[in-house]
């Protein structure tokens, strides 16, 4: 116990460093294109009944490398406003969802590196459950209403199971992607080995959605780093 308490703290710790580097600031009225970052992201984090703890880690641990990559960097650093800002929730049935990350920007290296290990370094945070792909999307859209104005604004989930909990997915979908949202599924075949064929029928939507799928959680890590390369990039890249 002790230890689960030492390693919780050094992770709070680099989560208030993260805070510290990026907070957020009022943008004066202007332009509708004179945002303050070129995407805001929202990570969502499958913690359902279908993930055990190896496939947690696997999933932070994969997260908080591709963000330290130097691929990643350049592709922020790329942009037009050369920032962008990340939020991350983790999810599980209809009543079990978590913000594990607020909206944190990442402007250059070092605070990319920063934001990569807090979410190595981050605990599962929710009891498990079934997986309710169509709460989560709600969850995760309604951070958007706290987010720094972005030039995109793109839901990341990925999981390896269809929708067992809460409302039928579609719905939601079209209210999520009404509201100007980009909805990008990374699909691990593990269980369903047609979930990617679901996932594009059913989850992603909005300006250049799409759906990468990993075929077990050993592709996770380079999986999840060609997803952000094309979110962090934009539309039209494959």
């Amino acid at each position: 116990m002790a230890a689960s308490r030492g390693f919780r703290n050094v992770a709070c710790w680099l989560l208030g460093v993260a805070v510290s580097f990026c907070v957020l600031l009022p943008l004066p009225a202007g332009r509708a294109e004179d945002y303050d970052v070129d995407l805001a992201l929202v990570l969502a984090i499958d913690c359902s009944f279908s993930v055990d703890s190896y496939e947690f880690a696997v999933q932070m641990q994969g997260l908080g490398r591709a963000l330290m990559t130097d691929a990643v960097k350049k592709a922020i650093a790329q942009g037009a406003r050369q920032r962008i800002a990340i939020a991350a929730v983790q999810w599980s049935d209809d009543r079990n969802q978590k913000i594990i990350l607020p909206w944190t920007i990442i402007s250059g290296p070092a605070d990319a590196d920063v934001l990569g290990t807090v979410l190595m370094n981050s605990q599962r945070e929710l009891s498990e459950g079934g997986t309710s792909l169509s709460t989560a999307l709600t969850f995760s859209a309604a951070l958007f209403a706290a987010a720094p104005s972005a030039e995109r604004q793109v839901i990341d989930i990925s999981t390896d199971g269809r929708n067992n909990s809460g409302p039928a997915v579609p719905p939601v979908r079209d209210r999520v992607v009404a509201q100007g949202i980009t909805i990008n599924g990374l699909t691990i075949l593990n269980e369903w080995p047609t979930l990617d064929t679901y996932f594009e029928s059913n989850v992603a939507g909005g300006q250049g959605h799409f759906v990468i799928p990993a075929n077990d959680y050993d592709a996770y890590g380079e999986a999840i780093l060609r997803k952000l390369l094309r979110e962090i990039t934009g539309p039209g890249i494959t």
